[in-house]
């Protein structure tokens, strides 16, 4: 049996790793509250506040968040008060262990920050994909696709349809021009999409079996009580087929960065141990 929740001991451990800055008063704070000897004081809870809040809701904030702030001290005296001296020694081993990351991982992100390169060329990203093509199949259909819904008495429905189906520049440029009488639209063929975001979006096309029945350069006309919906299937590549290099350029952006973090961190704890010995500031003993 459990006798303490996770939650309790990261709440334990927050309030525990920064009590010590309440223990002295601040000379020159204004001193709102005390539990036991430890402060808290105006400048503590200042930012949470806005301009927008009437008084009584500044009041009311105020009064809550010190009420939240004694529990908490307060909290952590029973607990000291009361819990075993085994499991206090397991606390305070979580809390230093919890500072020690804290710190570490800051500082850690600010150098990381500051010195990996985040540009990742064209030709890193084609490589990795190259040598990794069988990592990227698909586990589901994609599709570039243009489409528009109106209401089904929309007066330019035949001009719309003939323009949605050629599609030439001219077409695009007067169709976006009244795109705002469209329920709805996508126009942005070039790019793979998931099948299933589209079936989302137009929910007759669910009940059509779209997915089952999807062919290149295809043309659907679908109605429904709400309006009509003009489709257009420019491509298609279907579930377990390797997937196209743009539309997996971000996740190997990411791997790449990814890896670059990880060498980085490899070759800091590297050289921190190498100089850490150098200088004498750490020693393992036989």
């Amino acid at each position: 049996m459990k006798l303490f929740s996770l939650g309790f001991i990261i709440f334990f451990l927050l309030n525990l790793s920064v009590s010590c800055e309440y223990l002295k008063p601040r000379k020159s704070d204004e001193v709102v509250a005390k539990v036991g000897e430890e402060y808290l004081y105006k400048d503590d809870f200042s930012k949470i506040f806005s301009d927008q809040m009437s008084e009584q809701d500044s009041i009311n904030l105020a009064r809550s968040f010190i009420d939240s702030w004694a529990i908490g001290k307060l909290l952590v005296k029973k607990a000291q008060e009361n819990l075993n001296d085994d499991k206090l020694e397991e606390l305070e081993g979580l809390v230093q262990e919890y500072r020690t990351d804290i710190y570490a991982n800051a500082y850690k992100e600010i150098l990381i920050a500051t010195s990996i390169d985040t540009l990742v060329t064209e030709e890193e990203l084609r490589t990795f994909y190259e040598e990794n093509k069988e990592n990227f199949r698909l586990n589901e259909n994609l599709i570039k696709i243009r489409y528009v819904g109106f209401d089904r008495n929309f007066e330019f429905s035949p001009e719309v349809k003939e323009k949605i189906k050629r599609f030439d520049e001219s077409d695009v440029e007067d169709l976006q021009n009244i795109s705002h009488q469209f329920k709805s639209y996508y126009l942005n063929d070039t790019i793979w999409i998931k099948t299933s975001e589209i079936v989302n979006t137009i929910n007759i096309l669910s009940t059509d079996k779209f997915e089952q029945n999807l062919k290149k350069a295809q043309f659907f006309e679908l109605t429904d009580s709400l309006g009509v919906y003009l489709v257009v299937v420019k491509d298609v590549l279907e579930r377990n087929s390797i997937a196209p290099l743009e539309y997996v350029k971000p996740i190997i952006k990411q791997i790449l960065l990814n890896k670059r973090r990880l060498e980085f961190n490899r070759k800091l704890e590297k050289e921190l141990i190498d100089e850490a010995y150098q200088t004498k500031k750490y020693e393992v003993y036989e």
